[in-house]
Formats: structure tokens, C-alpha cells, sequence
């Protein structure tokens, strides 16, 4: 089956989806099926499965822009990237561990950035368009292959983070970034108190700082790691001047790799029941200069002390209520009690324009809603 007849095979099925008002999963490769709370499968076994709808389409290395379907292998993407000396440069994670192959349109639809989100940014600045077939069977285009097709209210920045809910992503259209051509990562023996304050410190200095983690390691010992990524002269000036112990090439490469896709010793038992209630994984989202939130659990601090993991049995409540304090929010991103909402309610008033969006896209409401699961 050709691209053209695998689509209009999708388009009918939610043709019939809708006419019957029954609901609809889409799946990619099934990699982040955990995330969200978002089943792996709809009511009725329904399954909009994207993964034979793949392919680079596009890609122009010159112009810094590849445009890929949404069931391409991300893996597939990064090697075709890389033989250019180029590459996605928000890290997307593969959580390849779980025995699932992330795809390009699960990438997006997730949005979630790696290690270097503190120096590259996220996903949604990466995206120049996209395709999407909404809840009608219809096809729609948004944006375009360059930055100036995207000025103004861009529907397909919406896209990113949206969990399926609009619709399904059929095809992305991405700017990518050339590879640095030189990298280091500093640790340091730092307290967690004391690291925030570096690193926000740090981060105000002309320095190529693209990516920072602190926790506290199997052995007890608390550590400050940063990568730094630049041109030559650049990174290693900011190596003699910020000190530290620099990690062989192996081994840093190991602990970003290990932080991008959760498969540290940290993350190991999060892993291992990620649908039972008891302690949870959750990801704070808080200003970077926010002070240690007084909450018990294990912690892990990244993109400058703006992303925080934390490992606790603390109620949902407390746990929100601390991070709104501070003007963040809170998800729970694995694990725990079920019943538990995954993402923090949304007030009223946006909880309404979310709703309108969504009934504008979805109106026969086939695709999962996600607002206050």
C-alpha cells in the first residue's frame, strides 16, 4: 500500500469512527503509551495506527529542514541527519529500553525535549509545519518549511504535547541544527542548594552551557554535572574557567544517553511498576531560580534547576500545591495511584478554551481528551 492509499485508508477509518461515535486511539510505536495516562488502546479495541504511514519526504540539508510522516522510525530520522553532520538538537528520548520504537509523529505529539532543552530549546521550536487529520476525515496543512510561513497564531506548534487529542500528526516538518563541533562535561561535588545557585549563576555568564543535571548517586555523593557544547576555543575556556572534573568522552556520553532515556540507576525503579499506586515519578515544571521545594522524596534537577524529577508517595495535592507556589505546575509521569490526575487541572477559564479547541478539531469528540485526566 502507497502513502496516498495507507491515508485514505486512515481517513476512513475515522469517517466511520465518527459516524458510529466511537472512540479512537492513535498509535505510533507505542514507545511513550504510558505517558499521560493515554490507554494503548481505545474503548472497543479501535487503534488509528500511524506506523506504516512513514518516510522521509523531504529533507534539504543546505536549508536546514527535513520534513518526515509521522510513522518514520525517530531512529531512522536521526541516522539520515547524522550522516549530514546534523541532528535534532532538543534530544528527543526513544525510551527504546521498554522494547517499543519511537516515531516522528509520537515525538511530537509528546513533546518532550532531552538534556539540551536548557541550551536548544524544546520540541514545539523546532516545528516549522505539520499535517494532521482531524476528527471529520479531513487532512489539514499548518505552517510551512520555513521560519516566515509560521508567524502569527501557529495551529502547528499546538500540536506539540497535544497527545493525540486534536487529531492524528500525519506528517512534521522540522529545522534541524549542524552537531557541535566540540563538547565537554564538568562535574562538580555540590550540594543541591548550592547547585541551583551555580548553575543559575552560570546561566546568566556568556558560557556554552547546553545542558546541566544534579542528583544524588547510588553512592550518597551529591554531583553537579553540566555539558558545555561550542565552538573549540569557546569550550575550552569555559572548561578553565569554571573548574570541575572533566568526564571522558565515554562516560559522559553514557550519563547524558542515560538521562535522555530514564535508563539511570536513578530512574531503574520507576520503571518497574509504572502502573501501581505508591511512589510516583513526577516532573515539576518551575522557574529555574525557585528555591528547593519543601516536598520529601528523592530528587533530580535538570535544565537549570527549571525541570525537577521527583521519586515520593507524597499526595497529589501537596505535591501541586508546592510547585503552583512557586508558579509551576506538576505532572505525574509514571507510577503511582492511577485514579490520580496525570496533568494539573487547568482553571476554568483555560480549561474552557482548551475544550473549544478541542470541540473545533474533534467535534465528534473520537480522539482522547486529555484536559484533567
Amino acid at each position: 500500500m502507497n502513502p496516498q492509499e495507507h491515508l485514505a485508508a486512515l481517513q476512513d477509518q475515522v469517517r466511520q469512527a465518527a459516524a458510529e461515535h466511537q472512540p479512537l486511539a492513535v498509535r505510533g510505536g507505542g514507545s511513550k503509551s504510558w505517558l499521560g495516562g493515554t490507554p494503548g488502546r481505545a474503548p472497543g479495541g479501535r487503534v488509528l495506527d500511524l506506523r506504516a504511514y512513514r518516510g522521509i519526504v523531504s529533507y534539504e540539508p543546505t536549508e536546514l529542514v527535513v520534513t518526515a510522516r509521522a510513522g518514520t522510525p525517530l531512529a531512522e530520522l536521526e541516522s539520515a541527519l547524522a550522516e549530514q553532520g546534523q541532528c535534532l538538537p532538543f534530544e528527543p528520548p526513544h525510551f527504546a529500553h521498554t522494547g517499543a520504537v519511537a516515531t516522528v509523529g509520537g515525538m511530537v505529539a509528546a513533546g518532550l525535549a532531552g538534556p539540551s532543552r536548557l541550551g536548544a530549546g524544546g520540541v514545539r521550536d523546532y516545528v516549522l509545519g505539520a499535517v494532521l487529520l482531524n476528527g471529520r476525515g479531513e487532512v489539514l496543512h499548518f505552517g510551512g518549511q520555513v521560519m516566515k510561513n509560521v508567524a502569527g497564531f501557529d495551529a502547528s506548534r499546538l500540536l506539540v504535547g497535544s497527545m493525540g487529542s486534536l487529531g492524528a500528526i500525519l506528517e512534521v516538518s522540522l529545522k534541524v541544527l549542524p552537531r557541535a563541533p566540540s563538547e565537554a562535561t564538568l562535574t562538580f561535588d555540590m550540594g543541591k542548594d548550592r547547585a541551583l545557585d551555580q548553575i543559575n549563576t552560570w546561566g546568566g555568564q556568556p558560557l556554552p552551557i547546553v545542558a546541566s543535571a544534579w542528583w544524588r548517586d547510588g553512592s550518597g555523593a551529591d554531583r553537579l554535572h553540566v555539558r558545555l557544547r561550542g565552538a573549540q576555543a569557546a569550550v575550552a575556556a569555559a572548561c578553565a574557567r569554571l573548574g570541575g572534573a572533566r568526564l571522558q568522552e565515554q562516560a559522559a556520553g553514557a550519563l547524558w544517553q542515560g538521562l535522555r532515556e530514564q535508563t539511570l540507576p536513578w530512574f531503574a525503579a520507576t520503571w518497574a511498576q509504572p502502573g501501581a499506586a505508591g511512589e510516583a515519578l513526577w516532573r515539576l515544571a518551575v522557574p529555574s531560580t525557585s528555591p528547593p521545594l519543601k516536598l520529601q522524596g528523592d530528587i533530580l534537577v535538570e535544565w537549570g534547576g527549571a525541570q525537577r524529577w521527583m521519586k515520593t508517595a507524597m499526595p497529589a495535592a501537596v505535591i501541586r500545591e508546592a510547585a503552583a507556589q512557586v508558579g509551576g505546575h506538576a505532572t505525574r509521569f509514571r507510577g503511582g495511584d492511577p485514579s490520580t490526575p496525570v496533568f494539573t487541572p487547568p482553571p476554568p477559564a483555560l480549561e474552557r478554551i482548551h475544550r473549544e479547541v478541542k470541540r473545533a478539531f474533534d467535534p465528534h469528540g473520537i480522539f482522547p481528551a486529555i484536559v484533567g485526566t
